[in-house]
């Protein structure tokens, strides 16, 4: 499906000084996946370590969408930063299991549960 019948949103807000909320809404395919790919490297430019990635308005997720999220995520394991999913639709969901990145990426179902994992990540082991 081409990029005007399925435009991808991305609404960019920050949490925290090193915290980004990415609110993605549409496709995300090979069409639109230079879209968030954008969005992520423009806030890695600005020093952001942490990502959160918001998916409850992406009703489908292809190889491209699922290689940008590892790609940031790989980015970010070198800064000791990390990307979070928040509440995936089931069919993104589905293909995060399917292909083990929900085992390696954190899910939450909010956007406070993911800043919880983000401080419990930031203070360390016990």
């Amino acid at each position: 499906m081409s990029t005007a019948q399925n435009p991808l949103s991305v609404e960019v807000t920050l949490p925290r000084e090193d915290i980004v909320l990415l609110t993605v809404e549409g496709h995300l395919d090979i069409d639109t996946a230079t879209g968030l790919q954008h969005h992520l490297a423009n806030q890695f430019q600005h020093g952001r370590r942490h990502f959160l990635l918001e998916l409850s308005a992406v009703p489908f997720m292809d190889s491209s969408g699922m290689n940008i999220i590892i790609r940031a995520y790989q980015q970010t394991r070198e800064l000791d930063g990390s990307v979070h999913i928040i509440s995936p639709t089931s069919a993104v969901r589905r293909i995060l299991d399917l292909t083990g990145v929900s085992i390696t990426v954190p899910v939450s179902n909010s956007v406070d549960d993911a800043l919880a994992l983000v401080d419990k990540q930031q203070d360390g082991p016990a």
